[in-house]
This record gives structure tokens, C-alpha cells and sequence, in this order.
């Protein structure tokens, strides 16, 4: 694993130096499918890239909290398709990323895990960012900007087996409904009376009924996209890169 990550932190430091002679944010991109571990993923290459020698200040953006509100959703029948592409403010992440790109102070929405909801009152403004990583789901739809100049100078996709992802999905949303039990404030609280083989049967409904459907047919356009393909295994770990011929070196 250490080989290839360090590869990969050569390739991206060769493309934050060649976007910071030109005064702009260099801006990574980390997608890939539910509880692939991008969140995870990001905070390990804003914390590597912190290190280089240049010392740029790196921030990490979550598309999550570009999503609808859940009101909106439920207003325009979707709530069932969220995490689905028509279920973000795809204008308001483009807008975001564009301004990120041009180090202007940005207000960043964030979202909720535990409401579950997009949280208005806790969104955060980034400025200055000399590293801007998106984290999160379809982000080919912001890749190019409008007039079609790049906004994402490197879109990274972490792929896995679609069985490892289940494993990854079950194994986060399980104990989130279980302390949901106790949590008034949770999203899952409303769940409570469920046992765990009913909620181990909720999370199967949700992986086959939206999660796969989502990653099979949207999620997986951003792997065609990428410049970076990732691959991982069942214990996380990095198997293989795979990298666009533009960035082979010459």
C-alpha cells in the first residue's frame, strides 16, 4: 500500500505546484461509492499534504451538505432517492467549487448525521484554501465548469467489490440505528422499536433498494470520470492505482 499512496501524493503534489504558480486553489476530488471510506480518505491527504515542505493550507468540503433538505426532498416526492443525483444542489456545489478554485471566501453548507438533514445553522466559510478536496458522491457533474474549464484538477475514485461496500454499509449503519434507539435527537431514534434482526432487514432494504441501484447506475460515472482510480479491499487497504494516460509521466 505505502508505494502506491506515495505515488500517488508525488502525483498530486506535481499538480498543486503547477496550479499554485497560476495564484488558484489546486482542487482534488475523492468519490466513490456509500461507505467506500472517502471521508476517511480525504482527511488522509489533507493531513499528508499539510506536511509537504510548501505547507498549504488544505481544507475538505463534504457534498453532503450541498444535498436538498429533507423538506425539499419530501416536497418534490425524493426522499427516497436521496444520495441520488437529483437529490443535490448540484448548482449550488458547482458555484461552491468554482469559488474555491478562485480563493474566495466561500460559505460551505454542512450536513447533519445525526438529523440526518442538512444543518443551516452550522455552515462554515472557507477562504484562502491553497487545497480544496470535495468529498463525496457524483462529482463529474463538477468536474468541468460551465464553459467547460477544469474545476477539478484531480477527481480520485475509491473502488471496491460491490460486496465489500455492503460490508462497509452494514457495518456503519447498523450501530448508528442502535444508538439511535437512545437519542431523541437521532434520525433513527424514530426506528427504536425495531430489534436487530428487523433493523439488520431495514439496512438490507436500504443497500438493495438505493444504495446498489444508485452505485450501479450513477455512482460508478464518476469511476469513468476519475483521473485516479483506487482500488481497495475488505480490510481497506490500497490493492492497486489505476491513472488516466494524461497523467503518465512522459
Amino acid at each position: 500500500m505505502a508505494s502506491y499512496i506515495h505515488d500517488l501524493l508525488d502525483r498530486l503534489r506535481e499538480g498543486f505546484r503547477a496550479r499554485a504558480a497560476t495564484g488558484e486553489a489546486f482542487v482534488i476530488g475523492v468519490a466513490g461509492g456509500v461507505a467506500a471510506g472517502k471521508t476517511t480518505f480525504a482527511e488522509f491527504l489533507a493531513a499528508s499534504m499539510r506536511d509537504w515542505p510548501e505547507q498549504p493550507k488544505a481544507e475538505i468540503v463534504s457534498t453532503d451538505g450541498f444535498l436538498l433538505a429533507n423538506r425539499v426532498l419530501a416536497e418534490r416526492d425524493l426522499s427516497y432517492r436521496k444520495g441520488f443525483p437529483e437529490s443535490y444542489d448540484t448548482e449550488g456545489l458547482v458555484r461552491a467549487v468554482s469559488a474555491l478554485r478562485a480563493k474566495r471566501p466561500t460559505q460551505i453548507p454542512v450536513y447533519s448525521h445525526v438529523t440526518y438533514d442538512v444543518d443551516r445553522e452550522a455552515g462554515r466559510t472557507i477562504a484562502g484554501a491553497d487545497i480544496a478536496i470535495i468529498d463525496g458522491l457524483h462529482l463529474r457533474i463538477a468536474k468541468n465548469g460551465p464553459e467547460g474549464g477544469r474545476l477539478i484538477d484531480r477527481l480520485l475514485y475509491l473502488d471496491a467489490d460491490e460486496a465489500d461496500l455492503e460490508h462497509w454499509f452494514r457495518t456503519r449503519l447498523f450501530p448508528l440505528m442502535v444508538a439511535g434507539r437512545n437519542d431523541p435527537k437521532s434520525f433513527y431514534h424514530q426506528f427504536r422499536a425495531m430489534d436487530d434482526e428487523a433493523a439488520h432487514a431495514f439496512v438490507s432494504r436500504v443497500w438493495e433498494g438505493i444504495n446498489l441501484p444508485n452505485l450501479r447506475e450513477h455512482i460508478v460515472k464518476d469511476r469513468d470520470a476519475a483521473d485516479v482510480i483506487i482500488r481497495k479491499v475488505r480490510d481497506h487497504s490500497v490493492s492497486g492505482l489505476t491513472v488516466q494516460p494524461a497523467l503518465q509521466p512522459r
